[in-house]
């Protein structure tokens, strides 16, 4: 336990309550050096805090200016100068920056920055006192994310929109000239207005066009394929707001001409004349015998059907041969009984693959005396 004595001493030298515990503690420090401790410890020291950001999480349009600030504390007696700088989350510094203080006791200075950003970015700022002491704050972080801005529409504004398809979407035949797909725009409009469009045919334009527009209104253009294909159109607004139809698909796909059927075989026939005469007939009373002959022309392989008239009196045996080209077809009759002489006229008639005649030629053959 510390004497009287000496607590009495202690206060005498002004010693505080914790040099007065200290010295009831049995430490050895005289009163003087307990004062002088106690002193340096309660000292004031040199503090920054951590930035403050105007926006720490922005979303909206860019660019933006976003604002920083921090306090720093610093002890001042007399003539003081702070010194600091900004530090930057790209690892850059900012410019060492003096403020001049004076007067007694601790002064706040508050220190701002500003930067604007023009693009996505998420980082920290800090701020590093370089005097009277080197201290530097925790980081102030922060983030700003760009975004379109939103278009605000009045019922003034103009709308228009369209659609398109082909009619037909698909063709499977001969192609010719002529249009074969049509394609058909529809473009609505909330209010009259003229629109420029065009068309656009795999990725080319194909048609452009003007239209006054009162609600809706219907575009189009026709397309002719010579050969096979598939592809689509697609209809284009300009103005008043650019703005496209979906996408209208079709397919072709070309077939050849039918092939022409040869035409048919026609059959002529050549003038009958007499090919001989049988005399030995004549030896039996009868006249003399007479054989006919005719030449069938063909243009094509056919089956020609025909009959004789002999005298104006058809024989009613309906003959047929087979013929390509040209073939040589006979008849022949027997002469009259008890007659020297045969005579009359001759004709052959087709009547198959199409009607021919050879025309009425006369004949006359006579037996030989005797």
């Amino acid at each position: 336990m510390m004497s009287v004595g000496l607590a009495r001493k202690a206060a005498a030298f002004g010693a505080s309550a914790a040099v007065l515990a200290a010295l009831a503690a049995g430490l050895v420090a005289s009163p003087a050096q307990a004062a002088t401790a106690a002193t340096t410890k309660a000292a004031p020291k040199v503090s920054v805090s951590t930035p403050a950001v105007s926006a720490g999480d922005y979303e909206g349009a860019c660019p933006v200016k976003v604002n920083f600030s921090a306090k720093i504390k610093v002890p001042v007696k007399g003539k003081t100068e702070l010194a600091y700088r900004w530090l930057h989350g790209d690892g850059s510094k900012g410019k060492v920056k003096v403020v001049k203080l004076s007067g007694k006791g601790t002064k706040s200075v508050t220190v701002r920055q500003s930067i604007t950003f023009k693009e996505n970015v998420k980082g920290w700022e800090a701020v590093q006192v370089l005097g009277p002491k080197k201290v530097t704050s925790k980081k102030g972080y922060f983030s700003v994310s760009c975004q379109e801005p939103k278009e605000v529409r009045s019922h003034l504004d103009v709308s228009v929109s369209a659609r398109a398809w082909a009619s037909p979407d698909s063709y499977s035949g001969v192609c010719t000239p002529g249009d074969k797909i049509g394609f058909v725009g529809l473009i609505e409009a909330n209010r009259p207005t003229w629109v420029r469009y065009r068309w656009i045919l795999n990725g080319e334009v194909a048609d452009y066009g003007r239209v006054k527009v009162y609600d809706t209104r219907k575009v189009g253009f026709g397309i002719s394929p010579r050969h096979s294909q598939r592809g689509w159109a697609q209809l284009e607004i300009l103005s008043p707001e650019g703005t496209s139809s979906n996408r209208a698909y079709y397919k072709v796909w070309c077939k050849d001409d039918a092939p022409t059927p040869a035409p048919a075989p026609k059959v002529s026939v050549s003038s009958a004349s007499v090919s001989g005469t049988r005399l030995d007939m004549c030896n039996d009373g009868r006249g003399p015998g007479v054989d006919f002959k005719a030449t069938l022309t063909s243009t094509g392989p056919t089956t020609v059907q025909y009959y004789w008239v002999v005298n104006g009196v058809r024989d009613h045996n309906t003959l047929e041969r087979s013929v390509n080209g040209s073939l040589d077809v006979t008849w022949g009759i027997g002469g009259a009984q008890n007659s020297t002489t045969t005579a009359g006229t001759i004709e052959l008639v087709v009547t198959s693959p199409n009607a021919a005649s050879s025309g009425v030629a006369s004949y006359s053959a006579t037996c030989p005396p005797k």
